[in-house]
């Protein structure tokens, strides 16, 4: 008898028990889900925010002087040229003269200065991501060949001071820009979803 009540026990002990075990937590994954993407939501937000006040406080700072990056008395309202001192100081890099010629030129100091003030705006409100990343990965691609991170020495033959060939901060603003503008990081702590309603904006995805 032992033989044969030993296949009734296994199936009606063991299986069971096993199978509601596997069970139980299946609740649990959606709640750990959905705290997450909250979490990531507002990650993002918090980086787009911060990005944007980089753009915001660098606008500030050339426009009035605030004595950081730019001296007192120095800023663009005092007569001061945001391009003239960064591009005139390029010194390697295959567009080391066009920069110089660019250095202090009306339009470059409007262009430069409109597009601080433009991203700074829309990442900080949370509109016009898509824009914004355009505009801003122009500008620091831009910005990273006037430093040309490759080169280990300047054009008068000092080191370059480069601690990476490839990736600095400007590649790092650049991803920045383009991932708050596809995870549409403008929705939480921002204005993106009434922009977005917006019938203009509806009508034209890539103002969004």
């Amino acid at each position: 008898m032992a033989v044969h009540e030993h296949p009734h026990r296994s199936p009606g002990f063991h299986v069971p028990s096993f199978r509601r075990n596997r069970t139980a937590p299946a609740a649990a994954p959606g709640v750990t889900a959905d705290t997450g993407t909250r979490t990531a939501a507002y990650a993002l937000a918090s980086l787009r925010l911060l990005t944007g006040f980089v753009f915001l406080w660098a606008f500030l700072d050339k426009t009035f002087g605030l004595g950081y990056a730019t001296p007192s008395g120095k800023g663009w309202l005092d007569g001061g040229s945001p391009t003239k001192g960064f591009l005139g100081s390029v010194a390697v890099g295959p567009m080391e003269s066009t920069f110089h010629a660019w250095a202090g030129d009306p339009w470059a100091d409007w262009l430069f200065m409109l597009g601080l003030l433009g991203i700074g705006v829309a990442l900080v409100a949370g509109v016009a991501l898509r824009i914004a990343a355009v505009a801003g990965t122009a500008m620091m691609a831009l910005m990273w060949v006037a430093e040309w991170p490759p080169a280990r020495h300047l054009a008068d033959g000092s080191a370059s001071m480069s601690t990476n060939p490839f990736a600095d901060y400007h590649l790092i603003y650049a991803v920045v820009l383009v991932v708050v503008a596809a995870a549409a990081a403008g929705d939480t702590l921002g204005a993106g979803r009434p922009w977005a309603r917006l019938p203009f904006v509806r009508d034209h995805s890539w103002l969004r």
